[in-house]
């Protein structure tokens, strides 16, 4: 049998619902309180990883699709690795009057990549592809070693990002020679394309990296800035030992370096970097340059730019950019360690 409340009950029924109420949200509160997750994965010809912060209930697979597509977008337009990508196609022409529609990543990569050519004078050169392979170091069998003055000369003459016609998404080659590489600018597109993703999930702190370019918005769960270090630029270093630690505040940071992929020929040392204007490797004693900005596309790109321009020419020109800086290591006179030089207003050692 059921008893019998009475009115004088009720106050007390509405007490223990009242409390069993609070105690659900404050329950609810504390299981969607910030966590940490990892998504990492394969991409571009190297790793990437993307740590964020969410809560208990954040739908973590959605973003990880949207994540895995946009990253296969990129890779199918701009990778030289896949021959069906737009870059391939691109380069397998020899129309010079056949004109190629683009998509939207390809066109806004190829505006920015024109920018980078234009204020770094030509440093940065995105048809610098064949002289890469000529030296061994493209995605071709080509042997690692000095090659003829001859050979370098005939490649110099198809090397020139203005020998491309850039249109409302639309490209086309001046040279049926011009082979397009984007890959020192392309791992920084992707960086700023995933955290579009994130932004517009509402992820409000994270930290996306790709072959070790970064992008961090907001901060660590401690309430800490994101910190990324610059790797020691000896060739034995380990990927973990730094030679300086950055703070990042919703900022970019991309480094390029000379100390890994190299050869030696005849006694001489020779590194992947290559001047477009030479047709040889750079040799300005810079081993390593990061460049911090508010998107990881112009600081991957600049990074390279300024390897080939060398110390004084990169920060009289990163000091003439907005939301720029930079940090140069360069081999001392000696030869046995190094030097590290900082545009006007880089962040200061702590």
């Amino acid at each position: 049998m059921f008893k019998h409340l009475d009115s004088k009950s009720f106050p007390i029924i509405k007490q223990i619902i009242l409390f069993y109420l609070i105690f659900l949200v404050i329950c609810l509160t504390s299981c969607d309180s910030q966590r940490e997750y990892i998504i990492s994965g394969i991409t571009m010809g190297t790793t990437y990883q993307i740590k964020y912060y969410a809560g208990l209930f954040f739908k973590q697979q959605k973003l990880k699709k949207e994540i895995k597509e946009q990253l296969e977008k990129i890779n199918h337009s701009m990778s030289t690795f896949d021959p069906k990508s737009e870059i391939s196609q691109f380069n397998k022409m020899q129309d010079i009057k056949k004109i190629i529609s683009i998509s939207d990543d390809f066109y806004e990569v190829l505006i920015q990549a024109k920018q980078l050519y234009k204020i770094s004078n030509g440093a940065w050169d995105g048809t610098v592809k064949p002289l890469v392979n000529l030296w061994g170091f493209g995605n071709t069998s080509h042997k690692q070693e000095k090659p003829d003055q001859v050979e370098i000369q005939k490649i110099l003459d198809t090397v020139g990002f203005n020998k491309i016609i850039i249109e409302d998404h639309s490209i086309q080659k001046k040279n049926p020679g011009i082979q397009l590489n984007l890959a020192s600018i392309a791992k920084g597109f992707g960086v700023d394309m995933v955290a579009k993703v994130l932004d517009s999930n509402n992820v409000k702190n994270y930290l996306v990296e790709i072959g070790g370019e970064v992008y961090g918005r907001g901060k660590k769960i401690n309430g800490k800035p994101w910190r990324v270090g610059i790797n020691s630029p000896k060739v034995q270093s380990a990927l973990n030992d730094v030679y300086y630690a950055i703070e990042l505040k919703n900022k970019a940071i991309a480094t390029s370096g000379d100390y890994r992929n190299y050869f030696i020929d005849d006694k001489k040392r020779y590194s992947h970097v290559i001047d477009p204007k030479t047709g040889y490797p750079v040799n300005n004693k810079v081993v390593s340059v990061s460049v911090i900005s508010n998107t990881c596309t112009l600081a991957d790109g600049l990074a390279t730019a300024l390897m080939v321009m060398g110390a004084e020419k990169a920060i009289a020109l990163v000091n003439k950019l907005p939301d720029t800086e930079c940090f140069i290591i360069k081999e001392n006179k000696s030869g046995d360690g190094f030097d590290h030089f900082y545009s006007d207003f880089f962040p200061r050692e702590q």
